[in-house]
């Protein structure tokens, strides 16, 4: 436990005298500035070790020093180590172990939900999203497809859902798969935008997703040894996808070397007024990503190679995106999306 952040004051127990109470010098398990407490108390170890802290994830925390490399990333109490030897692996973890009560859990194979296969030293295997409960091993049919392409779901067709307490418990239980299953991505972004007001319709697109789930159960994120760490984006947009709205849905794909390391499937804030504009404004918040991933890459001390490229499947936006004069068409279109 670490020291207390703040002046913590708590009640004595009832079976001591009950005019006094008690002064923490712990931040114990359950108060708010625990976490916080916590994460001080290890960060200054680990920086009296050496690492550095990231400034693209304050949880990352990386050591350089020749040719030794440790990466490490922490989640609460949960710790991932990786280090360019066996022998640095070990005596960093002898020397946390040493500070704090710790075990070590052996080669990863669970974290956060995430289930890890190895094959082999060359092609580390899929990582599979656990999955919970019951409710996905149902005995019907399973579907190819997660999404029916024909029908848009719109918030206003259909009868309004009696109870919507399990449809909202399975569509956050959807949204959370997605961190490793990027073919269900468009679809569970799709039944999360209707969560404040479910319909039928929007029952029926959630188990068909079930459905799907239930025939691809051994699909998984294959993240292979690459000799290339050069960062490839590729960006679509569904104009004017929203029958109620008319606002269009961006998605990009982000890949270093060979495996697939960012995506996203999300809404518009605004009407695109054509098919370019909305393609235009996919790209800036995919370059962002982009260069969020290339600062991240520097901080590990293995920078991209050459400039990242980044597809687009319209002409139009392209032509928008390399040349600076304004024109009548996009006067509109906010400032901030200009800085590609």
């Amino acid at each position: 436990m670490a020291p207390c952040l703040k002046l913590c004051i708590v009640s004595s127990p009832k079976a001591w005298y009950r005019r006094f109470v008690c002064r923490l010098n712990k931040s114990l398990y359950g108060l708010k500035q625990a976490p916080k407490a916590w994460y001080r108390r290890f960060a200054s170890h680990l920086l009296s070790l050496g690492f550095q802290e990231a400034k693209s994830d304050t949880s990352l925390f990386v050591f350089h020093r020749g040719a030794d490399t440790v990466y490490l990333l922490l989640y609460v109490d949960d710790i991932v180590l990786t280090a360019s030897s066996q022998q640095l692996l070990r005596r960093t973890i002898d020397a946390l172990q040493r500070e704090f009560a710790m075990k070590d859990l052996g080669k990863l194979h669970n974290f956060l939900g995430s289930a890890l296969q190895w094959r082999t030293p060359s092609d580390a295997a899929p990582v599979h999203p656990r999955y919970p409960g019951t409710c996905w091993y149902v005995r019907v049919q399973s579907l190819s497809m997660p999404v029916d392409t024909s029908p848009k779901l719109s918030g206003v067709t259909g009868d309004p859902m009696k109870d919507a307490i399990d449809f909202r418990s399975l569509a956050g239980a959807l949204q959370y798969l997605t961190f490793t299953r990027l073919d269900i991505s468009y679809a569970v972004q799709q039944i999360c935008l209707h969560m404040h007001d479910p319909r039928e319709p929007h029952l029926a697109a959630l188990k068909r997703i079930l459905r799907y789930i239930r025939g691809t159960l051994h699909l998984g994120l294959h993240l292979r040894p690459s000799t290339q760490c050069d960062l490839v984006v590729y960006s679509d947009a569904n104009w004017a996808g929203c029958p109620d709205t008319r606002k269009s849905t961006s998605g990009y794909a982000i890949f270093l070397g060979d495996n697939l390391v960012s995506w996203s499937s999300k809404r518009q804030n605004t009407v695109s007024r054509s098919s370019a504009e909305a393609e235009y404004r996919v790209v800036p918040n995919a370059v962002a990503e982009a260069s969020w991933l290339r600062q991240l890459l520097q901080e590990l001390h293995s920078p991209p190679r050459c400039a990242t490229l980044v597809y687009c499947d319209n002409i139009s936006a392209v032509y928008m995106s390399s040349n600076p004069v304004q024109h009548q068409c996009t006067k509109h279109i906010e400032i901030d999306l200009h800085f590609v």
